[in-house]
């Protein structure tokens, strides 16, 4: 999958400007498709001039103008279509810290315990700023009643997988500190 969908989908939230939807990928969309804000303005960029999307200027004073962009019929139809089609593969893990924890054997344990506090406590934060994303989705709401209310529901969804990943990832690192502390204490 390319980038393209990704923006289109963050689209379906309404006209927004480059720096919107950089802050909407931040926060919404970074735990399952991460781009940085250049890649951002080159896809939107493409996805203007293939008709996908609408940019229009909006004049400021004391800043510089910013464009604003909205979803095309043709864009929507685009994304109807892609959504509809099953995934071309399995997702699967692509991750570096895998990687060196494969390799750790002949690692200073204790450097390796850092590595695991470290990611521990990104998931910590990642998971603290997903919850307070599903507080303002649900804005007082009870789960149940904003699935069934809510125009669209798949921000919700994809938000509920990030929660589960980042949960998952605690639980993961919590185990490996164990692991981690008892084969120190095996010496």
């Amino acid at each position: 999958m390319s980038l393209k969908y990704a923006v289109l989908a963050a689209l379906l939230e309404g006209e927004a400007s480059g720096y919107e939807l950089a802050k909407t990928f931040d926060v919404s969309l970074a735990n399952f498709w991460p781009a940085t804000p250049q890649q951002l303005y080159r896809e939107l960029e493409r996805l203007a001039q293939d008709g996908l999307i609408e940019a229009r200027v909006v004049q400021q004073e004391r800043r510089p103008n910013k464009r604003m962009f909205t979803l095309t019929e043709a864009g929507r139809r685009d994304l109807d279509t892609f959504a509809a089609e099953p995934p071309r593969r399995p997702t699967a893990i692509r991750d570096e810290f895998l990687i060196k924890i494969q390799a750790m054997d002949g690692t200073d344990p204790a450097v390796i315990r850092e590595l695991i506090e470290e990611r521990r406590s990104w998931a910590r934060g990642k998971l603290d700023r997903y919850e307070r994303v599903r507080d303002h989705l649900l804005a007082g709401r009870t789960e149940e009643e904003y699935l069934r209310d809510a125009d669209r529901i798949g921000p919700y969804l994809t938000l509920m997988a990030g929660i589960t990943f980042e949960e998952e990832n605690l639980r993961w690192c919590e185990r490996v500190l164990a692991i981690l502390k008892h084969r120190v204490a095996l010496g």
